[in-house]
This record gives C-alpha cells, structure tokens and sequence, in this order.
C-alpha cells in the first residue's frame, strides 16, 4: 500500500455539491456557505490502496468523501488487523483523532476516491461564530459514537448471520440516504474485509452469503448484491436463539 500523495483537482463550490446536506447544516445562509467554502482546498484525489492517513500521524484536519470508498483500520500488537469501519461519500473521517492530536487508525482508499479537506482549527472557529454549524459538527460527532456503539454490539452480543444481515441493511440504509438503490450495490470491500469488520472467519462469511442466496434473501455475483427480501434479513436480526 502507498503513502497518500496528494493529486489536488478542480475545486468546486459547496453549494453546488450533492452531498452538501452530508457536510453542512442546511440552514446557513449563502454568505455562510461562502465562508465555510473559503476553508477548504482543492479535493485530493486517492488511488486504490493509499493511505489517507496513518495511526500516529499529527492530527490536522477532517476529510470529507466526495467519491470512492475507504476503510479504517486498527493494527493490534500481535499484528493482526482490524478494519473498524467502511466510510463512502458523503462521510466524514477523522474524528476520533480530535481529543488526542494524533490519528488512532489508518484510512485507507478501497478504491480511487476524491476527498475535501477541513482544516480543523480554521473550522473549529467559523463554528464558534455559526450556531448551526456547530450543532451540525456535534451531530456528526455523536453520529460516529452511536455507530461504534452499534459495532460493539454486534460484535458483542450477535450471531454470525446476524451481524452479516445487520451490516447489508446498514449499507442498504446509508446508500438509499445517498439517492442510491437500497436493494442493488456493488461491495467496494472483499469478504476477507467484510469479516475483519464483523469479527467473523472469512469461511463463515461466505458460509452466511450463500445461507442468504439459498433462502431467496439476496441474490450476489462476485461484489454485485442484489437484496430481495429486506424484510427478511430483518428478521434474521431477530430470530430466536
């Protein structure tokens, strides 16, 4: 994997981003946008396998995703790897290095991406002086804790279809909020990647896929999935133990 190079590319407005409503609060006025857009470089463009950043790097800035999809992962000390979360457009990485100054995973691109860059202090300060913009910062904020409360809970207390029928609904969920199909996606990531997040064997992952394809749940060809029965896989989150 290669150290991320930064490629800068055009860059264009905020307000006419389409994932706007993902960065912004939606109530800031034109001016406001205008200011906010001022912080902001040219998007940087990542190709498959960079490195956004590393675990320790200095922390400077969040990153929004215009395009692509990355990975975050933790390294233990036995060397093994933990993929803690796929980010795709519209998300923002770099959170949980705010408190201690240093990034405590690596981002990595699944595939090429575009990312907008935040310089944190410059945005701290607009935010100070923009009301909503600082509810939003504390909204994503506390979006990002709920979700590694999820994680932990799925990895905690959740069979292994369970939490592959919880992970598909939660894409199918974030693809919809995009304007996307919730049924029909392509998996940026492999199922080696799938289980590393899930805590499950890559043997049991493909043993869960087919168990789905077998009961008419969802339809895959290579990354390709089709989900036909959501409600179905719903109800894999709640069946009897």
């Amino acid at each position: 994997m290669q150290q991320y190079v930064a490629h800068p590319q055009p860059k264009s407005p905020c307000s006419t981003c389409h994932l706007r409503e993902f960065c912004l609060p939606q109530d800031l006025s034109e001016s406001e946008v205008a200011r906010v857009e001022a912080l902001f470089g040219p998007r940087h463009a990542l190709k498959r396998g960079d490195f956004l950043f590393r675990s320790g790097d200095r922390f400077a800035a969040l990153y929004a995703v215009h395009t692509g999809f990355l990975k975050t992962q933790i390294l233990h000390e036995d060397g093994r790897e933990h993929i803690t979360g796929f980010q795709m457009a519209g998300d923002i990485i770099g959170m949980d290095a705010i408190n201690s100054a240093t990034h405590a995973c690596d981002a990595i691109a699944l595939e090429d991406c575009d990312i907008c860059e935040l310089p944190y202090e410059q945005l701290e300060t607009l935010s100070r002086e923009l009301p909503s913009l600082q509810r939003h910062l504390h909204r994503l904020m506390s979006r990002e804790i709920v979700r590694d409360q999820q994680v932990m809970m799925l990895l905690g207390s959740m069979r292994a279809e369970e939490r592959l029928a919880s992970f598909l609904l939660d894409l199918s969920e974030r693809f919809a909020a995009r304007g996307y199909s919730a049924s029909q996606f392509q998996l940026r990531m492999s199922r080696e990647e799938i289980g590393s997040h899930l805590g499950l064997k890559l043997e049991t992952v493909s043993r869960a896929f087919s168990h789905f394809q077998e009961g008419g749940l969802i339809d895959i060809h290579v990354r390709s999935v089709h989900l036909l029965d959501l409600n179905g896989l719903h109800d894999c989150m709640h069946r009897p133990r």
